[in-house]
């Protein structure tokens, strides 16, 4: 199959701004990583997001659009083709895009997942076909809509020294995700816990800022070994994958009453111990765990990761370390899925997801 360049957009459930990514691919093996970039939102349409999620509790059918959410759409979507445009305009034109939209709503017990993006409107915004909608199918085949970055997963993978392998990638946003990749046979697959979301929440509420950046109001405080426990206790970590999480799974409750500093020190250890607990349910022991995602920056998740690998005989790489980029991974992998997508090859497998069996998706929208 010809090469294609192909860019990837995520929104993710950090809620931070948008990622952009290139690389040429055929969809398959081959995968050219190319330039990133990244668009942050202001701090208004942030808060338009954080209250987009407490509308969308309220949806019964993922065509609903009650209350702000419409117009929510349309300017999401806005936002993304002025991001493609000066993407465009430093790096070059693509052949197709990959558009995640954002999460609002994720049940996969009721076979619900909601993102909310236009794609026809996007690819009439940009000039360029638009692959979105990429989870839908992969829940109407029995699965659970989540993660399908394991696929890219598995062509990183692929490219890795066997000393390497198997190898757990991580991913920590706002909820963490983890793909276990083997010499031979598809990725293991499922969310691990929550990474940023909680931490993120916390000094929200508590410290009246948006995120611990760099850890530093972890870094005065202490474990409470307690609240830890009462976190890793919720019955998510005892089922075996494929299993998802929607950002609003998990609450504050069990930290209630914790200093700033104790709070944010504690759900950065709930973090790391959540992912660790993942290996519970893995095929095999990972040689190497490689760290994606803006909570490789926070270095008491890193620290707690790397204390926890090494006492099961492993070692703990962030993706630079292997010549990846953190930041970009998912954004990457949106631009892979597209045009796995558009190939009609397997963005999802019954060890990552659940589905009956592996199964593409995507909806494509032309740009005329």
């Amino acid at each position: 199959m010809a090469l294609m360049r192909a860019l990837g957009l995520m929104s993710g459930t950090s809620m931070d701004g948008i990622d952009l990514a290139v690389v040429a691919t055929d969809g398959d093996r081959s995968v050219t990583r190319g330039p990133a970039m990244f668009v942050p939102y202001d701090a208004a349409f942030r808060r338009r997001i954080e209250a987009a999620l407490e509308v969308a509790k309220g949806i019964a059918q993922r065509a609903e659009r009650p209350g702000d959410l419409a117009d929510l759409e349309r300017d999401l979507t806005l936002r993304h083709a002025r991001a493609v445009s000066a993407f465009v305009e430093k790096h070059g034109p693509v052949d197709l895009i990959g558009f995640h939209g954002q999460t609002v709503l994720h049940r996969p017990e009721n076979a619900l997942t909601v993102q909310i993006g236009d794609g026809a409107l996007l690819a009439r915004e940009t000039g360029t076909p638009v692959v979105f909608d990429m989870r839908a199918a992969d829940m109407v085949a029995g699965g659970q809509g989540a993660p399908l970055v394991p696929a890219y997963h598995a062509a990183l993978g692929a490219a890795l020294r066997s000393a390497e392998i198997p190898v757990c990638f991580v991913n920590i946003g706002g909820i963490s995700n983890i793909t276990f990749v083997a010499a031979e046979g598809p990725p293991v697959a499922f969310d691990s816990g929550p990474g940023n979301a909680l931490i993120d929440q916390w000094v929200s509420r508590e410290g009246g800022v948006p995120f611990d950046q760099n850890g530093i109001i972890a870094s005065e405080g202490g474990v409470v070994s307690g609240v830890v426990e009462r976190y890793l206790g919720n019955p998510f970590f005892a089922r075996s994958g494929p299993k998802s999480l929607d950002r609003n799974d998990f609450s504050l409750e069990p930290a209630a009453g914790l200093e700033l500093a104790d709070g944010a020190r504690t759900l950065a250890a709930v973090s790391a111990k959540a992912i660790l607990k993942a290996a519970d349910h893995m095929p095999a022991a990972p040689k190497s765990w490689i760290v994606c995602g803006g909570g490789r920056k926070n270095p008491h998740i890193v620290a707690d990761l790397r204390k926890g690998a090494e006492a099961q005989g492993a070692r703990v790489l962030l993706a630079e370390d292997v010549g990846l980029d953190g930041d970009a991974m998912e954004a990457e992998a949106w631009a892979y899925l597209a045009v796995r997508s558009l190939h009609g090859l397997p963005l999802t497998w019954p060890t990552t997801t659940g589905c009956r069996r592996p199964a593409t998706g995507g909806v494509i929208a032309a740009s005329d």
